[in-house]
């Protein structure tokens, strides 16, 4: 059963970050983004995702080691905004 919540994160990454040649579908739940040869996320890149996502989900991710953690793949990016009372999900 597909998570509705992960395909709307990889929709927001993709869009977000204007990742060419990257489908949603072909992004896997527990890559890591940040550090990762294939998405390689740097610190502009995250500071990108962090606005969308606050904006997206009405969410706040505070502090820079918050964010690292939060982003370290889709699964904790869920993880993360379910765990926020009053998300928007």
């Amino acid at each position: 059963m597909s998570d509705p919540l992960l395909l709307r994160l990889k929709t927001l990454i993709v869009a977000t970050l204007k990742l060419e040649d990257v489908r949603p579908e072909d992004i896997p739940d527990d890559e890591p983004l940040i550090g990762s040869p294939r998405f390689g996320l740097d610190s502009i890149d995250a500071l990108e995702l962090v606005l969308a996502l606050e904006k997206e989900f009405g969410i706040k991710i505070g502090n820079s080691e918050e964010s690292r953690n939060a982003l370290a793949s889709v699964q904790t990016i869920a993880a993360f905004i379910r765990s926020r009372p009053g998300s928007k999900v």
